[in-house]
């Protein structure tokens, strides 16, 4: 059993599947309070579902790609059950999370996109540094930036701890708060191995929920 938010089908906004049409299964809950959070709608309330249940809601949108995202996922004890259960069923999985919670748990078959968070999230000391040495080429890190210092605290933690090359990375600025511009700039100023992100979705559609 496990407590949803909302289920749609939407173009994927961020990572590298950015463009793709996806499943989003939208779990309830988030221990960490972002100062930046575009999703406080999901901290509570939500649809009591049967995994069973969450499935025939996925396979009606008759799409390959699915993401699992919050709130933050892993602070349902069923979350993992639910990823496995959509990989034997055959679809292409991606989990965003925190990182503030263990990874060590998720089906090795999902892409664990991590949003490790910056000073200006007011969350850092959140940071489950352990998931960093988890982490494999076929999955995410990412950094949500709000000012230049969240940006050169995020590529010394990239180049202290090696993680350019541990799997792929991207860099994305606060909507309203850092100028994509500046961020794009400083990434080619600093020859970054880094991928630049907006979110497509809010290019699209604004801040509308189910989008």
């Amino acid at each position: 059993m496990l407590r949803i938010t909302e289920i749609f089908h939407s173009l994927q906004g961020e990572t590298s599947r950015v463009g793709l049409p996806t499943v989003f299964v939208r779990l309830t809950g988030c221990p960490l309070r972002c100062t930046w959070c575009d999703t406080t709608y999901a901290f509570s309330g939500g649809e009591p579902l049967e995994l069973d249940g969450i499935l025939r809601r996925v396979a009606g949108f008759d799409c390959g790609t699915v993401c699992v995202t919050g709130g933050e996922p892993l602070a349902q004890k069923d979350a993992p059950a639910l990823l496995a259960a959509l990989c034997d069923a055959g679809y292409s999985v991606s989990l965003e999370t925190s990182g503030a919670l263990d990874i060590g748990s998720v089906d090795p078959r999902v892409s664990r996109i991590v949003d490790l968070k910056a000073p200006g999230s007011g969350e850092d000391v959140k940071n489950r540094w352990e998931n960093l040495d988890l982490l494999t080429p076929h999955d995410e890190l990412k950094f949500v930036l709000a000012s230049r210092e969240d940006y050169d605290w995020a590529v010394s933690a990239c180049r202290e701890r090696r993680l350019f090359e541990r799997c792929p990375v991207l860099f994305a600025p606060v909507q309203g708060q850092l100028d994509p511009a500046l961020l794009a700039q400083w990434l080619l100023e600093d020859r970054l191995p880094a991928r630049f992100q907006l979110q497509l979705h809010k290019v699209l559609w604004g801040n509308a929920p189910g989008r």
